[in-house]
């Protein structure tokens, strides 16, 4: 039926229009933020799934952060036993010679001088041994404790000792000396009991470095998979999408040539009147 005031034609081409100008839209969003699902709108089941990935990602920055930091502390700790056990080493060597009988004095008073000079360079080694306010082998010894996942629940802690002289590792008394044989060889039976004490000491911070270190490699590993699962539901096919948006284009214009023929057709009414 010819109408002026019904043009069911026009109607459904420009239903038609409106759909290919729709998903026109979607396609040049998509190309201009590289992501398929941008907003919840977009798809709200698949948003809410990126946005906690993105989330966990994020926190995971946090835990590698933390992470970087117990590793620092710990072998700031790790470094100044090391250098303790130089000590106690070149202590040891110091101490035997003291043991000697028939040292003269000269000798045992220039073997004391040297094991005093090496006994308080243990005392300040400890003091210069802190990172971030953090000392692990203190009197009062701080832990290394990283993050252990993105939820803040678990941690991973490796716990300072002090090496402190007189204590539990390091038994070489504050006051030991090598004014004869008798105090020579006290001293020495404590270095000996000291190397092997911090020696223990050392493999364990040694492990727990360790740990840290594969915590810190997996979490890496973790977030490259949360980002690759984000890219997979959440990010655009470009391919795909430019080939499309050159079909949208193309039916965007056919469907206005198609309205125009269609809004024309009223006009052969007028036809019928001549």
């Amino acid at each position: 039926m010819l109408s002026v005031n019904t043009n069911s034609g026009s109607m459904v081409a420009l239903q038609t229009l409106n759909r290919t100008n729709d998903q026109l839209d979607k396609t040049q969003n998509a190309i201009s933020t590289g992501l398929k699902v941008a907003s919840a709108k977009d798809n709200g089941a698949i948003w809410a799934i990126a946005n906690k990935m993105r989330s966990d990602v994020s926190a995971y920055d946090r835990v590698r952060e933390s992470a970087d930091r117990a590793a620092s502390i710990l072998d700031t700790g790790i470094a100044a036993g090391e250098s303790i056990m130089e000590l106690l080493n070149e202590m040891k060597g110091k101490a035997l010679a003291g043991t000697q009988p028939g040292n003269s004095t000269s000798a045992q008073a220039a073997l004391a001088a040297d094991f005093v000079q090496l006994r308080d360079q243990i005392t300040s080694v400890i003091a210069n041994a802190v990172f971030d306010g953090a000392n692990m082998i203190g009197a009062t010894p701080a832990n290394a404790v990283a993050l252990g996942d993105a939820t803040g629940a678990n941690s991973i802690t490796v716990n300072g000792v002090s090496l402190a002289l007189g204590g539990t590792v390091v038994t070489v008394a504050a006051a030991a000396v090598l004014t004869d044989t008798t105090t020579s060889t006290t001293a020495l039976g404590q270095v000996n009991t000291s190397i092997t004490n911090l020696g223990t000491q050392l493999a364990t911070w040694g492990a727990g470095a360790k740990r840290i270190e594969v915590h810190r490699t997996f979490i890496g590993k973790l977030q490259d998979a949360l980002s690759n699962g984000i890219g997979a539901i959440a990010d655009a096919d470009l391919a795909k999408e430019s080939a499309k948006l050159q079909a949208l284009q193309t039916k965007q214009q056919l469907g206005v040539q198609a309205l125009s023929i269609a809004n024309s057709s009223s006009q052969s009414a007028l036809s019928l009147f001549r």
